[in-house]
Parts: structure tokens; C-alpha cells; sequence
């Protein structure tokens, strides 16, 4: 059996244009898939199909009717919403996140007359449902929500992003997520066949829509249909979620490696510290990196957590120790100042990032455009060691100098922005940050150095152990 959904919503002119969205989205989605069971098309005779559409997906872009503020009336379905402004949530051909790449990608409330405004609003939309009396539909949650939601169908609430316990919700990643609705419609007594309103009660804190004043609300819209197809859309969604930070957890792995690798060489030369320090920055800046992952696929860290973990702890440790271990690599003992100077910017940089994070107001203002010179004098710092190491002229000072290159396009991101460079691309639609090409440059780059390293060690041993021989030959 098919499934047919309709918006229902004042003015009658936006419920046509509605409908003739909603079917449009249907055929373009069988058109687009169609291996999907239950679809299937009959001669109707003189050439005519009749196509039946099973186990289809309709996009919920609207027209939704939206509120700034809460009440916790506004979940009720016999609210009336009459007198709500009216938002729709088509996205532009194309459109997509700026990050992983998930299409359907909209603006947020701030760029629809509420510019900078942060707090709680509501969606809502009410829906005609006519399925089966044996389909089971189901709804799949906004994939981009700025930035906590909870979702709602009859006044009952299914599920959302987010922990609304507080007196502030703590946002937390927001993952593709998907809901039953049948038990929904035949808990108010109702067949598959009835009404449905769905309410969407968001919230944006206001250091967010200060960062992002264009920002807040639903960035991707829901979607209605058979419990199947929808099935195979989360599951489709959470695989572009994976691909988009896979790369995350593999460079990870191979900067961990390497760190293994500086550690087994250091042990040829324990009088040199910089086998230390390169172990050190390379950890710190894989934990960086898997951290994105955990944070996006999974629940346990809130964006608060992540956001202390990476740019209070991991970011300033991490350019402390890549500055010193670069020192070391090249064994610039001028300027003497310099490690001095290392450990001051760090110790800076970790208090000035507590202080944005933790701090409210203009404390937070003025830690975070401190934190701005601290990063440049790291920069100056890095520009001041290649060019020393780029007056040794040997084959493995340049090899060694064009990694320091490399990691410094990932570790000074925002400096590298403000020079106009691309910061992501979209190879076949999953979304590859200007950082992940470099951190995988640099890790091919630097194995060579290390390996090139390792295998004088190991010439420079061969003679030893050649002689120990020969000598117990003789005996």
C-alpha cells in the first residue's frame, strides 16, 4: 500500500503549494531509489503506468509555524498556532553542511529576522497522514539543530538532542536519530490514517549566536514515512556521519604510531630530547584529532566538555610542545630565550582559553580575543625555527622542514583561514578539511624522516655487531 502526507496549515494557498511539494519529494525519491520493496508500476493500457509509491519519505521543509520563546503548551496539538510566523525550510539546490557535506542544509532563525537572539523557540506543523492500517511510519529527527532540540508528536515527546533537566539544556552533538510514530496515532485512538502535529522545541545559548548570529534553530529539516525507509535513511545518515571524521580516527592512529616510532629511536640517542618532545606533540595532537570523533558519534561528551578538553588543554599543550620539539630537531640552542618564551605563550595560552570558556560576559570577550596574539607569537615562534633549520642545507634539514610546514597548516587553522585558503572540500560529497589533507602530508612526510633516521641508527650498529663476530671467530 502507498503513502500519502499532507501539510495541513492556513493560509489554503500554502497547503497546495505544500501538497505539490510533498508529492514531488515522494516520486523524486522513488525515481532515485528505486529498489525499495512495495514500489512497483502496472500497464494501465494504450501506454499509460500506473505507479504505486511504497515505503516512500517525505521531507518536512515546511511550511512550519514558529515562535521564539517556551511554554510548555506549545507540544499541545490543539494549540493554536494561528497568529505564529510562518518558516519554510526548503533547502536551496545543493545545499549542504559546511561540514560533512549532509544535504539539505538551511539557514537558521538569525537569518530570518532574529538575528542574534538566544534562548528556546518552537516548530510546529501539522501533518495528514493516510497509510495503511498495517504501515508503520516513523519519523526521522533534524540532523542539524543549533543546538539542542527536543521533538514532539501529539504532545508526547519522542526523543531529542540535548539535556533539558537544567536550567540550560547541555548540548550535546546533535546524531542522526529516528522515532515510531504508529504507536503515536493509535494511542489517541487513531488508524495510521489521522492527523499528526509535530512540535520541535529548540534552544541556542547566547555564546553561540554570538559566534554564529545567522545561526539557531533547525538547520535539517525532519522527515515522514514508512518505518523502513526511513530505517534505511538512518542508517545512510549515520554513514555519512562515520565518513565525514573517519579520517579523524586514521590519522589518529598513524600520528600514535609515529609517536611509537620517535620513542624507539630515542632510545639510539637518550642524551636528545627532542625524540621526547616530537613523542609528546604527536600524542597530544592525535588525542585532538580521535577527540572530533568521539564527540560526533558518540553521547558521551557534551560540546562544553569537548570544547575544554581541545582548546583549553590539547591545542595550547599541543603548540608548546610542537614549538620545543622542533627546537630540539634541529638543535638551535640560539635564541637562548626561546624555550622561555615557549613555556610562557603555553602557560598564557591554557589560561586565557579557560578563561573564555568558563568565564561569562566580557571576561569571555577579552579571553578570547587574547588568545588571538598568543597564536600569532606561536606563529612568529615556528617562522623563527624554519628559517634556522632552512640555513642547514642537507637533503634531510629540508625533508624535516617541509613536515614542520605541514603540521603547522593543521595546527595554526584559523591563521591559514584568514589568508582566504579553502578550509574544506567535498570529494565525492563527504566533506575533507583542509587540516585532514595536511596531518596525512605531514604523517607520509615525516615517516620518511623517522625511517631515514632509523636506518643510520641501524648502519651504524652493523659494523659493531660485524666486528663482535669476527672477534669470536678469532678466539
Amino acid at each position: 500500500m502507498g503513502l500519502t502526507i499532507s501539510v495541513l496549515l492556513e493560509p489554503m494557498s500554502q497547503v497546495s503549494r505544500s501538497r505539490r511539494a510533498c508529492v514531488s519529494s515522494a516520486l523524486l525519491l522513488m525515481a532515485a531509489v528505486p529498489s525499495l520493496p512495495g514500489q512497483h508500476a502496472v500497464s494501465a493500457g494504450r501506454g499509460a503506468v500506473s505507479i504505486t509509491l511504497g515505503r516512500a519519505i517525505v521531507p518536512l521543509d515546511g511550511p512550519w509555524r514558529f515562535h521564539t520563546g517556551d511554554d510548555s503548551r506549545w507540544a499541545d496539538p490543539d494549540f493554536d498556532d494561528a497568529s505564529w510566523e510562518t518558516v519554510d525550510l526548503t533547502p536551496a539546490a545543493g545545499a549542504h553542511d559546511p561540514d560533512v557535506g549532509l544535504a539539505g542544509y538551511v539557514p537558521g532563525w538569525g537569518a530570518r529576522g532574529h538575528r542574534g537572539y538566544a534562548g528556546y523557540a518552537w516548530y510546529r506543523m501539522r501533518v495528514s497522514v493516510a497509510a495503511a492500517d498495517s504501515a508503520a511510519l516513523a519519523l526521522a529527527g533534524p540532523l542539524e539543530v543549533d543546538q539542542a532540540y527536543e521533538l514532539f508528536a501529539n504532545g508526547r515527546l519522542l526523543g531529542g538532542s540535548g539535556n533539558f533537566d537544567g536550567a540550560a539544556p547541555v548540548v550535546y552533538n546533535t546524531r542522526p536519530a529516528m522515532f515510531s510514530l504508529s504507536d503515536v496515532l493509535r494511542g489517541a485512538g487513531q488508524s495510521p490514517n489521522g492527523s499528526l502535529v509535530i512540535a520541535v522545541r529548540v534552544w541556542a545559548g547566547d555564546a553561540y549566536m554570538r559566534a554564529l548570529p545567522d545561526g539557531g534553530g533547525m538547520r535539517i529539516a525532519p522527515a515522514l514515512g514508512d518505518a523502513a525507509a526511513i530505517t534505511a535513511r538512518y542508517k545512510l545518515d549515520w554513514l555519512a556521519k562515520v565518513l565525514g571524521y573517519v579520517v579523524e580516527v586514521v590519522e589518529a592512529a598513524a600520528l600514535l604510531l609515529l609517536a611509537v616510532m620517535a620513542l624507539a629511536i630515542g632510545m639510539f640517542e637518550p642524551s636528545a630530547p627532542a625524540y621526547r618532545w616530537l613523542a609528546s606533540a604527536l600524542v597530544l595532537t592525535a588525542l585532538a584529532r580521535a577527540n572530533q570523533a568521539v564527540f560526533y558519534w558518540t553521547p558521551w561528551e557534551s560540546a562544553h566538555t569537548a570544547i575544554v578538553l581541545r582548546y583549553v588543554y590539547l591545542d595550547p599543550l599541543a603548540l608548546g610542545a610542537w614549538a620545543m620539539a622542533w627546537r630540539d630537531w634541529f638543535r638551535l640552542e640560539r635564541p637562548r630565550w626561546l624555550p622561555g618564551v615557549i613555556a610562557a605563550l603555553t602557560g598564557l595560552y591554557v589560561v586565557a582559553d579557560f578563561i573564555a570558556t568558563a568565564a561569562l560576559g566580557t571576561a569571555s570577550t577579552a579571553a578570547l580575543a587574547a588568545t588571538s596574539p598568543i597564536r600569532l607569537t606561536f606563529v612568529i615562534v615556528t617562522v623563527i625555527i624554519i628559517s634556522a633549520s632552512l640555513r642547514r642545507s642537507r637533503p634531510i634539514a629540508w625533508l624535516s622542514a617541509a613536515a614542520l610546514v605541514l603540521v603547522s597548516i593543521g595546527l595554526y587553522a584559523q591563521e591559514v583561514s584568514a589568508l582566504h585558503v579553502p578550509g574544506i572540500w567535498f570529494p565525492f560529497g563527504v566533506g575533507v578539511s583542509r587540516t585532514q589533507y595536511a596531518y596525512a602530508a605531514f604523517a607520509i612526510v615525516f615517516f620518511v624522516v623517522l625511517y631515514r633516521r632509523l636506518a643510520a641508527h641501524a648502519r651504524a650498529r652493523q659494523p659493531a655487531r660485524v666486528g663482535m663476530r669476527l672477534h669470536a671467530a678469532a678466539d
